[in-house]
């Protein structure tokens, strides 16, 4: 732990105006003198001066930590920093303090003969000098590591990300299940424009690509081959083929695509019962084949209809938004409903939008939209006497992909019109009869086609199988998070590529769908990302969200009662166990967020720099009067600091205040927070307790993905024993806050501590 200190009070950004700030140092000297040789003020801290003078401080009294009273830890955190041998604690005055004290409604405590903004700010200081004292650097073990990135999947993606992390100078191994590469590309006659002018369909590219790859001198290729097992920890995986090798291998890129959906949900759409009626999987194997014609009859069609539409023989509508199309392998399964019938399934035609089919069509259309323009200039490109309609509930063409619908809505044999479909029936001679509603022309009208084409669903890889194989106490396959079924994804908003298993990059249509130009900088990120964690775990260091934290869970096994709540709540897999239960850390699997340490019952569980010790001590240093009526209630603010944290931050910032008599104590993570800090607060006399995280559940954006979640199932059992102990369990709530919801979550606060104040002081205060 740190023993000599030094603390630093700022006058900069208005403090010095606001609070004396040698009462501030006053109040450390009083308590901590011993422990903190150096106590001063200067005006300005991030100043060339101020950090010169706090340099010859350690220097001189040969401090090891030192504590700098300022601004907010999310400001300035590249200039307050003065090696490895010295830790920093930044206690927030700024935006915590003065920026956010409500001028109005503070009052002063006339006991003390001292304002409220001076007992905030003396406070905070001495919150950050225990907090200090109870944090050590953490020292982690760094074992010798692999730096062969894999490469799981040879197509288009895989290909890309292989491409990219060897032209970067690291070995990669390329496995592929096929017995030759390039995926479902190779099935596709075109793509979409993938550069300029974007307005004309393209070969690939994937022969040239190919060719790359199996010229490079750093790039080891594995065809006809699965991943068997995959086993260990970022830097040191095992990765055991199914031609019986054994990798070592540093990090993992998942490029393993997608499937083409079972057709069973296209049987509405007259798919397995009318002969004209083709996914565009067939028809883009009848392109690439050279000719375009009809199943019935083998003849060229005069006219093809593209339907994009989501609506169900005229019974029940399924919404646009939540169904997902894309162009489909050409090789791939078909199961028409009497296959189905076969397989135990009813026969006839399958309700299109039930809540299967709704998981199964999980997002919608810019693929298929896409797919449906490049298909209908084939049928031009073959036949300039044709004609190619496209009826669709919504076009998606997001960005530069506007010209190439321009450029289809130019062409005279392309016709595209909003419309619901209602019917698809067989009309005479092999034609197909679509009768629509709600077009551009605001009429029903039908339309009679000699071929009829339809969009199959995208099914990423790992939705029906772990493809992976991992060697995880929490199974073979990435957890299922509830959102679109199956994508091997952790947070799409904050963390693009990270699955839920440190040290796996996701990239491409396994990891949501995207055509060929998306992947290939899906994979080049991937490919970096998997570069980063390599890197990271030959340094010891965390990968993201905590990018660089040296710190990993300690453990007192002497007094683990093998409850397995920390293996079985870690998020990411970090902790296997023993045949008794006793957790098996992986440090370079570990996240940082400190989940286990907030499930462990026995407080097992600790970081060097982050325990449970650390944060009660700081909850003790609070100053709770004895009466609500001579000084005020006071509310503790647990707040994660990804959001909640950031969030204050930003509302103080913009001239947002919120009672003076609550208390900000930041956490890596709601999932960190441990009961026996509630009990702490509660014990103490502290009227109330504010978990301010993450939003959870189905719109979940916690960093840590589960963190919240199971800070909510927590505080359950935390308000049973309020209960019985008499408290009410009102005391003690969660609260769900985004980062820019910095305009409402002053409101949250005061909301809450109207609630307080109505509800009276806590029953074990002055005790």
């Amino acid at each position: 732990m740190a023993e000599k200190l030094g603390v630093y009070v700022c006058g900069g950004c208005g403090l010095a105006e606001a609070v004396d700030l040698d009462a501030v140092c006053t109040a450390v000297k009083n308590k901590y003198q011993p422990q903190c040789p150096v106590i001063k003020t200067h005006p300005v801290l991030c100043s060339p001066e101020g950090k010169a003078a706090i340099e010859a401080d350690i220097a001189e009294a040969g401090l090891d930590g030192v504590c700098l009273c300022a601004c907010s830890p999310r400001s300035k955190w590249d200039v307050f920093a003065f090696g490895d041998t010295v830790q920093v604690e930044r206690v927030n005055l700024r935006e915590q303090g003065v920026w956010s004290f409500d001028k109005e409604t503070g009052v002063v405590e006339m006991a003390k003969g001292i304002n409220d903004l001076q007992l905030i700010c003396n406070e905070y200081a001495l919150m950050g000098v225990v907090k200090l004292t109870k944090s050590n650097i953490p020292n982690p073990e760094v074992a010798e590591t692999f730096k062969t990135i894999l490469v799981l999947g040879g197509g288009w993606t895989g290909l890309n990300a292989a491409n990219a992390a060897a032209s970067l100078g690291y070995e990669v191994v390329l496995v592929e299940k096929s017995d030759t590469l390039g995926g479902k590309v190779v099935n596709f006659y075109k793509t979409f424009p993938l550069s300029h002018p974007y307005t004309e369909a393209h070969e690939t590219g994937l022969d040239k690509l190919i060719s790359q790859v199996n010229a490079s001198k750093k790039v080891t290729i594995f065809t006809g081959t699965s991943l068997e097992k995959f086993s260990g920890a970022p830097g040191q995986y095992k990765a055991l083929l199914s031609n019986g090798q054994t990798l070592d291998v540093g990090s993992m890129v998942l490029a393993t695509g997608w499937d083409a959906g079972d057709t069973k949900y296209l049987a509405p759409l007259g798919y397995g019962e009318i002969k004209n009626v083709i996914t565009t999987a067939e028809l883009e194997k009848m392109a690439k084949g050279g000719s375009i014609t009809r199943p019935s009859d083998g003849k060229a069609p005069r006219s093809v209809a593209f339907l994009l539409n989501t609506a169900a023989c005229s019974t029940v509508a399924c919404p646009s938004d939540v169904v997902m199309e894309c162009d489909a392998a050409a090789d791939a399964p078909q199961n028409p409903p009497a296959e189905a019938a076969a397989e135990g399934e009813a026969a006839g035609p399958a309700p299109f939008c039930d809540l299967e089919s709704q998981r199964h069509l999980a997002l919608s259309s810019e693929i298929s939209t896409l797919v449906a323009l490049k298909q209908a200039n084939y049928v031009v490109e073959k036949d300039p006497e044709a004609v190619a309609f496209i009826f669709y509930d919504h076009m998606m063409v997001p960005g530069i992909n506007e010209r190439y619908y321009k450029a289809a809505q130019d062409k005279p044999g392309i016709m595209l019109s909003k419309a619901e479909i209602k019917s698809v029936k067989s009309g005479s001679g092999g034609s197909v009869i679509i009768s629509m509603e709600n077009t551009l022309l605001g009429e029903s009208i039908e339309i009679e086609a000699d071929l009829v084409v339809l969009p199959t669903a995208l099914v990423p890889t790992t939705a029906h199988s772990p493809v992976v194989n991992l060697e995880y106490r929490q199974g073979l396959a990435f957890p299922d998070l509830n959102l679109f079924e199956g994508y091997a994804d952790s947070n799409y908003i904050c963390f693009p590529y990270e699955t839920r298993r440190t040290g796996i990059y996701a990239a491409g249509a396994v990891r949501q769908p995207m055509g060929l130009a998306l992947s290939a900088d899906d994979a080049m990120g991937a490919a970096l990302k998997a570069i980063q964690c390599v890197s990271s775990a030959n340094k010891g260091v965390a990968v993201h969200p905590r990018s660089g934290d040296r710190s990993y869970p300690v453990f007192n096994f002497v007094r683990c009662t093998q409850c397995k709540r920390c293996t079985e709540e870690c998020p990411f897999g970090a902790l296997d166990d023993d045949p008794k239960g006793t957790p098996m850390p992986n440090p370079t699997r570990c996240r940082r967020c400190g989940t286990c340490m907030g499930a462990c019952p026995e407080r097992v569980i600790s970081f060097d720099n982050y325990n449970i010790d650390m944060i009660g001590s700081m909850i003790r240093e609070m100053q709770v009067p004895p009466k609500m009526d001579v000084g005020g209630p006071r509310v503790l603010i647990l707040a994660c600091e990804n959001d909640a944290y950031p969030a204050l931050d930003m509302a103080s910032l913009r001239g947002k205040s919120w009672s003076s008599y609550v208390r900000v104590i930041p956490v890596r993570c709601l999932g960190s927070v441990n009961a026996i800090w509630v009990a702490d607060a509660m014990s103490k006399g502290i009227d109330g307790v504010m978990l301010l995280g993450c939003k959870y559940g189905d719109d979940y954006q916690c960093h840590f993905v589960k963190g919240s979640e199971l800070c909510n199932r927590r505080k359950e059992n935390i308000s049973e024993s309020l209960k019985r102990l008499g408290v009410e369990p009102e005391r003690v709530d969660q609260l769900q806050v985004a980062i820019d919801e910095y305009d409402v979550v002053p409101g949250m606060i005061d909301q809450f501590m109207d609630m307080i104040v109505k509800m009276g002081p806590n029953p074990f205060k002055g005790y």
